[in-house]
């Protein structure tokens, strides 16, 4: 089973489209002017479909958005504006651009999928190689004291529009001694022109992360961690915070 396959991006909006990316995207934007209020250029590390850096190039924010997933990419590059908004293929923790910025954003916890110390890192590193002097990088993760505490249980979501339906069974297996979740994906879509049904699965290994594992990672890429707090809110996290928002600094 892969990860972001051609079919499971076709439906990734449908499968989001409550999401509240305006709302996201006006938080994030919240933040970059919070520590770092002359910044101009965003890079989005893992910008999936390209809604929220669509939304920030539209808030007066340079973007690049970086993905690996060429189905993905190819959602996001209808929304390109010529100066404002550009769409590349890379890895995290391969990404070499001749080029810096005054943020770093990786949402919709991306690091999660790094379930390696070592890929982490890269990707921290990465991250800080791409940020001027004083730039801030901002990215939401699973919360490991959450994820122990409340543990993930299995969901079904039924979506439908004016052309198909989507039924997705989500079941979660947790490897404690790893801090990772098998999340497995098993969807149904039926065409509501021809009454078809196609099926589709995909697991998505998920990590769940701690403050001081991060803080550590971070340290040693030369960035220092200033916050974190709930995603969408700035609370302190506590055992039932899934979502977490950590910001560091360039040193």
């Amino acid at each position: 089973m892969s990860v972001f396959s051609d079919s499971y991006s076709k439906y990734y909006n449908l499968l989001y489209r409550d999401k509240d990316y305006n709302g996201e995207a006006n938080y994030v934007d919240q933040c970059i002017q919070r520590f770092n209020p002359r910044a101009a250029t965003v890079m989005d590390i893992g910008c999936g479909t390209g809604k929220h850096a669509s939304l920030l190039a539209h808030s007066g924010y340079q973007v690049l958005g970086i993905d690996r997933s060429e189905a993905m990419l190819a959602v996001a590059q209808k929304s390109e504006i010529p100066g404002h908004l550009r769409f590349l293929p890379g890895d995290l923790r391969t990404l070499h651009l001749p080029e810096s910025f005054d943020a770093v954003i990786s949402l919709f916890h991306v690091m999660c999928y790094l379930n390696k110390n070592e890929d982490l890192q890269l990707a921290f590193q990465n991250v800080s190689n791409h940020l001027h002097k004083g730039g801030v990088f901002i990215f939401d993760c699973w919360y490991g004291p959450a994820v122990l505490t409340e543990r993930p249980s299995v969901r079904l979501k039924e979506l439908k529009d004016e052309e198909v339906t989507v039924t997705r069974i989500t079941q979660p297996i947790i490897y404690a001694n790893e801090n990772v979740v098998d999340v497995r994906y098993h969807m149904f879509i039926k065409d509501l022109r021809n009454n078809t049904v196609e099926e589709i699965k995909e697991s998505h290994r998920m990590r769940y992360l701690f403050t001081p594992e991060v803080n550590g990672m971070l340290k040693n890429a030369g960035i220092q961690l200033e916050e974190c707090f709930e995603f969408m809110t700035e609370n302190p996290p506590g055992l039932e915070t899934w979502n977490v928002c950590y910001v560091g600094r360039k040193l």
